[in-house]
């Protein structure tokens, strides 16, 4: 009983091991070589779309399985350098990046089943002698002969494991080994490197962006080169086709960025311009010297770039500071007509709220008449009330007779307005301001007037005459302008008011003398960018981190300047100073130092600067602001003046007054 129980289970155990043999067996007798062939490639050339079956069509109506063939792969041996440069084709070869390998289709319809790598796969597979084809790369010389062939086709056989090809050059001297797998992961290891110009209309291949644009480029740049160097300037017939290729590849690139954007015939203009390029090196073939020629040549290009840097610099600067023909005539004219004037003709209107606490007092001290009737003039223009405005204008002695005759002719509606001679001011000497009595030191005037000696400033801006001007510094006396008021306005002759200002007279400054819009953002820099901190005396008071603020509206409390003696302050500084080590000349700096701690931020909107030198001012904040700063060198009475910031300052300009037409000042 045991015996049989035994046989039975080993019976079962064979059955169920050996069936699924046989059974297989004959399946894989019955698999038809053709039939699987012919499957797999059905399967393989179709895909389905949105549920829908539909065949590749890559070929114009080509059965794939007859049009494909195995991609070139191509292997130069290390010694072939010479032949490389010889041919044309490398002469292409050599300018690339990467070697490009073509997937190559045909149209001939009678190509063998050989050549086809779907099948060559599936022969492979199913163990029968897989023939894998490689064509031969080419290479074409001017004369159109082909030389040096790259490639040899070696076959090999095997059934039923991966196939391997060696390739091998006409000197035997390089091997390349392939497998089936490489076959068939050909395209997506080497998508990078690969251009098929017949999947391209269907599909966008995966090649480095925009490769063919970057070396159409490059070949204009060396053929530039090539016209320029001795060997080949001597060679007419060279000259005139290096002329005809870079025209030809100018028309090609064109406008184009992205190789999606090139003609159809742009590889064929690349590939001639290679071949004349590979011409041009057989020609000139001392290149060490011509080397050592464009580096002279950019040597020499950097030091012109410099020179003409300096002189852009200084001829900007020069055009700053210079005086434009018609704003030298106008205060001429006006001069003439003022003394042609009786005295009773000569006073202005409600001169009795010149020192009244209760009105609304502006400061502004210039010798550019047209300035300071465009500050008055928009101004004036956004007041509700003019009546409760005063306009204090302080000039020199040369523009004194002229600043008044503008406003005489042209009075600013029903605003009241001064204008005094800082020569008037007879409290204002050396022996009391330390500024005044350094500005007319002979160290001072031969700083200014002989830049050429070795100890003066290469920054031309700090030798600026205009620094020379007492105006400049007329902002911190301000008490003593006017002894009777309580608080006034600030402005600068360069700005533009585009809103009704009243509002700043009630703002709470909560103690603080100077209010003022703070200029630490991107575009500004904080109180290092104008001070000294190498100097002790200026690290130990001061932080370098802290903001600045900027000149051009400033409101002022006159009461909190007398309590706190600011005037005193800016002198001891100005003392300190006097040899220009703690900070460089102008009004910003003292302006930082004086009011330390005394500056109260107003709202950015207030007041918007840099329209004198940077043309990127947001037009966002030009229309929210209060007050536009035409603060840098281009001034809009000059003609170096952004054109696109010009039209806010020339519309409150009439240029149809006689004054201005006679001096022939025009918008």
């Amino acid at each position: 009983m045991k015996t049989v129980m035994r046989n039975s289970v080993l019976f079962f155990l064979c059955l169920t091991v050996l069936a699924p043999l046989v059974f297989y067996t004959e399946r894989l007798g019955s698999f038809s070589k053709s039939d699987s062939e012919d499957e797999f490639i059905e399967e393989i050339s179709s895909i389905s779309v949105g549920g829908e079956n539909r065949r590749l069509n890559l070929l114009h109506a080509q059965d794939l399985a007859n049009t494909l063939r195995e991609p070139v792969r191509i292997v130069y041996s290390e010694n072939s350098g010479e032949d490389i440069e010889s041919s044309e084709e490398s002469a292409f070869t050599e300018s690339r990046e990467h070697k490009s390998r073509v997937l190559s289709a045909t149209n001939d319809g009678q190509q063998s089943d050989n050549e086809n790598p779907i099948k060559l796969v599936t022969q492979g597979a199913g163990g029968g002698d897989a023939g894998v084809s490689l064509e031969k790369s080419k290479s074409v010389e001017e004369s159109g002969s082909r030389k040096g062939e790259r490639g040899v086709v070696e076959t090999e056989e095997g059934k039923g494991k991966a196939s391997e090809s060696a390739l091998r050059n006409d000197k035997g001297k390089v091997e390349v080994k392939t497998s089936q797998q490489s076959a068939r992961t050909f395209e997506q290891k080497d998508s990078e490197h690969s251009v098929n110009s017949n999947i391209e209309r269907s599909s966008p291949q995966r090649v480095i962006l925009d490769a063919r644009v970057r070396q159409l480029k490059d070949q204009l740049i060396r053929a530039k080169v090539y016209l320029t160097l001795g060997a080949t300037r001597n060679n007419p017939q060279f000259i005139r086709e290096l002329r005809l290729r870079m025209k030809e590849v100018q028309r090609a690139v064109g406008d184009s960025t992205k190789d999606t954007d090139l003609p159809r015939n742009a590889n064929e203009k690349m590939k001639a311009m290679e071949l004349t390029l590979a011409k041009g090196r057989q020609i000139q073939d001392d290149c060490a010297s011509e080397v050592k020629k464009l580096r002279a040549m950019i040597h020499s290009t950097d030091e012109l770039l410099r020179v003409h840097k300096k002189q852009t610099v200084f001829l900007t600067q020069l055009a700053a500071k210079t005086l434009p023909k018609g704003l030298h005539c106008l205060p001429l004219r006006l001069s003439t007509e003022y003394y042609s004037l009786s005295p009773d003709q000569r006073q202005f209107p409600n001169q009795e709220k010149l020192e009244d606490p209760e009105l609304y007092h502006y400061a502004l001290f210039s010798d550019n008449i047209l300035a300071a009737a465009v500050v008055v003039n928009s101004t004036v223009s956004n007041m509700k009330d003019p009546a409760k405005h005063v306009f204090h204008i302080a000039t020199d002695r040369l523009n004194y007779a002229a600043m008044r005759m503008w406003f005489l002719a042209n009075p600013p509606g029903n605003a009241t307005i001064q204008v005094q001679n800082i020569e008037e001011f007879t409290w204002l000497n050396a022996s009391y301001s330390p500024v005044l009595k350094q500005l007319g030191s002979p160290s001072m005037i031969d700083y200014y007037f002989k830049a050429h000696r070795a100890n003066s400033d290469t920054n031309l801006k700090y030798r600026n005459p205009k620094y020379l001007s007492i105006l400049n510094h007329l902002r911190f006396y301000l008490p003593e302008i006017f002894p009777k008021l309580k608080k006034v306005l600030f402005l600068d002759d360069d700005i533009v008011v585009q809103k009704d200002l009243t509002g700043l007279w009630s703002i709470n400054m909560k103690g603080k003398v100077n209010g003022a819009v703070e200029t630490c953002g991107e575009s500004f820099h904080r109180f290092d960018r104008y001070l000294n901190f190498s100097n002790p005396l200026i690290a130990k008071n001061f932080d370098p981190r802290a903001c600045g603020w900027a000149y051009g509206m400033n409101v002022f409390d006159l009461d909190q300047w007398r309590r706190q003696n600011i005037t005193e302050v800016y002198h001891r500084w100005q003392r300190l100073n006097h040899d220009r080590q703690l900070w460089k000349l102008g009004t910003l700096p003292p302006g930082l130092i004086t009011f330390w701690n005394c500056t109260f931020p107003l709202h950015r909107t207030w007041h918007v600067l840099g329209l004198g030198y940077n043309p990127n001012v947001s037009q966002k904040d030009i229309d929210h602001a209060a007050v536009i700063h035409y603060n840098g060198n281009m001034k809009p009475w000059l003609e170096i003046s952004l054109p696109k910031y010009r039209n806010y300052w020339t519309k409150f300009v009439d240029y149809g007054q006689p004054y201005l037409r006679d001096c022939n000042i025009n918008p």
